[in-house]
């Protein structure tokens, strides 16, 4: 007999209509919870079938990719995308596990939340993604029709950009120009928590997990390299800060760890002609390897859990075949999925969120310097008046 899945890893499976089905029997059960905790991300395809989609959207979006004749140029490259992405899905097993992570993060997270701020329980967590379901505009009606009277956005992008947590806004703000919250709703958003100590010791953590894995004098040649997602060029010119706050990130794990290897920041999934942010991970891997550090070990330093570029780009492309290709020994640490520190650290940022009052810090109201989305100043602007009428 097969054994049974879990009910987090069965639900990934099912399709949508049946997944809305199933969280409205759940919801006619369950007590109408106090604060809902809506988890912002970007998504990724469960099926094969949905990779089409998610790819329109994507590269629809001028807040992420800006390309000319966007309208059609984009459609375009999203048809021409999606054979060489469903192959790299089929290669991981056949889609994207991003909403089974971030369904386990939030019904942990909410299980500890109950229990350290029962003052605010029940609480129940919400995914919304940008480019496949749960969309925001799915999930969004959901959450106001639970009852909830209190609700936080909440990036799960420890590291802000305006192509990720800033997109998702913008979004939030474009269907609320059409579908306004209730009045007595109170909003309030948790935007960025690059250097929280339960993501740094999570991290940390893992690391040494990994280490701790090799012989002593293998341990002793590993070269950290921290893989995080890149960005556009001109999108670090207009000001955007995620590069900082990754290169934070790095500098408080490092510190975490004493220092106790060399390490390189360096940057993977470039999409595109247009120069991005240097160095790319694979150039980093064959130039080191060159140099003679045959043993690295690859920390996706921006992503929070597993999906198709720590599985296939680390994994598959980095990993196996550069290791193969330049006679490196490549490791990878995992993300942090469900590890008990993470868990910890996302109810813990909700909690103090909560006790200090909710609301917005300055930081997000404020657009980059040169910044030219049209969107981004209405929405900021938007997201400033409701916290604060909240």
């Amino acid at each position: 007999m097969a054994p049974i899945l879990s009910r987090a890893r069965l639900l990934c499976r099912l399709p949508t209509s049946t997944l809305c089905q199933l969280r409205g029997a759940s919801n006619a059960t369950a007590p109408a919870p106090q604060t809902a905790i809506v988890m912002l991300n970007m998504g990724g395809p469960a099926r094969l079938d949905d990779v089409h989609d998610f790819l329109l959207r994507l590269f629809s979006d001028t807040d992420i990719i800006n390309l000319p004749v966007q309208s059609r140029l984009g459609p375009w490259i999203a048809r021409r995308r999606t054979p060489a992405i469903q192959e790299k899905y089929a290669e991981i097993g056949g889609g994207s596990p991003i909403l089974k992570w971030t369904n386990i993060q939030g019904e942990k997270m909410c299980e500890q939340l109950d229990q350290i701020s029962p003052e605010t329980a029940p609480h129940k967590h919400y995914v919304a993604f940008r480019y496949v379901s749960p969309l925001t505009e799915e999930t969004v009606p959901e959450v106001v029709a639970s009852g909830a009277k209190r609700v936080v956005l909440f990036s799960q992008y420890p590291q802000y950009s305006c192509a990720t947590a800033g997109s998702s806004i913008n979004a939030l703000h474009q269907y609320c120009q059409q579908h306004p919250l209730p009045p007595d709703v109170r909003l309030s958003v948790i935007d960025r928590w690059s250097t929280h100590p339960g993501l740094v010791r999570t991290f940390a953590a893992n690391i040494r997990a990994q280490l701790e894995q090799l012989p002593e004098d293998v341990r002793r040649q590993v070269v950290l390299l921290f893989s995080a997602h890149s960005l556009p060029l001109r999108a670090v010119a207009r000001g955007d800060p995620y590069p900082a706050e990754v290169g934070a990130t790095v500098q408080a794990v490092m510190a975490e760890l004493g220092h106790s290897h060399p390490y390189r920041l360096v940057w993977q999934s470039k999409v595109g002609p247009l120069p991005w942010m240097e160095p790319a991970t694979d150039a980093a891997i064959e130039a080191m390897a060159k140099r003679g550090h045959k043993h690295l070990m690859l920390v996706p330093i921006s992503f929070v859990n597993e999906h198709i570029e720590t599985l296939h780009e680390l994994d598959i492309e980095y990993a196996k075949d550069l290791g193969e290709k330049t006679g490196a020994s490549i490791y990878r640490v995992p993300a942090p999925n469900d590890h008990p520190e993470f868990i910890g650290a996302l109810a813990d940022l909700v909690r103090t969120h909560l006790a200090e009052g909710g609301g917005v810090r300055p930081q997000l109201l404020m657009t980059c310097p040169m910044c030219t989305n049209p969107a981004c100043f209405p929405a900021k602007r938007w997201i400033g008046e409701t916290v604060n009428r909240s």
